[in-house]
């Protein structure tokens, strides 16, 4: 019994320390947010997302002359599953 407090006692951090590992988690959190949302942003630069012209490229690369009927509902059919 006497030897577990003993153990319990050195594993003690004390409030500094508890302070410090806050403080890196949040920064932790914040830097996170920023380095994603970063990241997030280059990707849709690279790739953007899909418009009427690409779908209209898309058509003519297949032959066929699109309608504006027919891509109205392809953009519709796209963004019901995004």
């Amino acid at each position: 019994m006497n030897t577990f407090v003993i153990l319990a006692a050195d594993w003690s951090f004390g409030w500094p320390s508890v302070t410090y590992i806050l403080i890196g988690i949040i920064a932790g959190l914040v830097a996170g947010y920023f380095i994603a949302r970063k990241v997030f942003t280059n990707q849709l630069k690279k790739n953007p997302p899909i418009n009427e012209k690409m779908i209209r490229a898309m058509f003519l690369s297949m032959g066929r002359k699109p309608s504006e009927a027919q891509i109205k509902q392809v953009m519709k059919n796209m963004n019901q599953y995004k």
